[in-house]
């Protein structure tokens, strides 16, 4: 009986992604690296160091760490989320939604708890979540499923009674491979892409969710 919803955070939540590629760009450009919008989408749901070792190992760029550019896009794009950050179309709808319906209520994200952390102070949600987990305490980032098995667990759920919410194929994807009935709701430059087929529902917005939309996830 699906009784479990999960989030994502990252441009399902809040509309960060576009905060993510200015910080990124803006740090990269201190290594010498000139990354166009279209390469940071490549590693859109991947946690900030696997996306820092994935350019690293192309550009091989010198004078910082791996580890040091990291650091300072969490820091930059914290900074970016509090000071412009704004709440995706439906945040307190969805969130109302499942709450009415007495669903326990988790989030799961590639970013860094610190960051996590603000983000939910920021939009005054922490408070709508039993579990909150981030999948830099994990030994993979999605696509594996790791973080979505955590937090189900610690949400006392089984992952075949949960509905996850994602925006991003590698978010699906992880999602799907936890064996969660998955609901996508893609940037409107991504909702063509084929492989989000594999999602149980697509939808253009969080607000297109309603009583209909979840009697259909039941009958899976």
């Amino acid at each position: 009986m699906i009784n479990t919803v999960i989030f994502d955070m990252d441009g399902l939540l809040v509309d960060s992604e576009p905060l993510w590629g200015i910080a990124m760009r803006e740090v990269f450009a201190t290594v010498g690296v000139n990354l166009s919008a279209e390469l940071t989408h490549k590693t859109t749901g991947l946690r900030t160091r696997e996306v820092v070792s994935y350019w690293h190992s192309y550009f091989k760029w010198e004078g910082k760490s791996t580890e040091q550019v990291t650091n300072e896009i969490i820091d930059s794009v914290t900074a970016k989320i509090i000071a412009e950050g704004k709440a995706m179309e439906g945040l307190q709808y969805i969130l109302d939604f499942f709450k009415a319906k007495d669903f326990k209520m988790g989030l799961a994200s590639s970013s860094p708890l610190r960051l996590i952390e603000a983000v939910l102070a920021h939009l005054h949600i922490r408070d709508s979540f039993q579990a909150v987990y981030s999948a830099e305490f994990e030994d993979y980032g999605k696509p594996h499923p790791a973080v979505y098995l955590a937090c189900a667990k610690a949400l006392n759920s089984d992952p075949l009674d949960c509905i996850a919410f994602e925006d991003s194929v590698t978010g699906m994807t992880a999602a799907k491979a936890a064996r969660m009935t998955t609901v996508v709701v893609p940037e409107p430059h991504n909702r063509h892409d084929p492989r989000y087929a594999l999602a149980n529902m697509q939808l253009d917005s969080l607000l297109d969710f309603n009583d209909q939309r979840l009697s259909l996830l039941m009958q899976h």
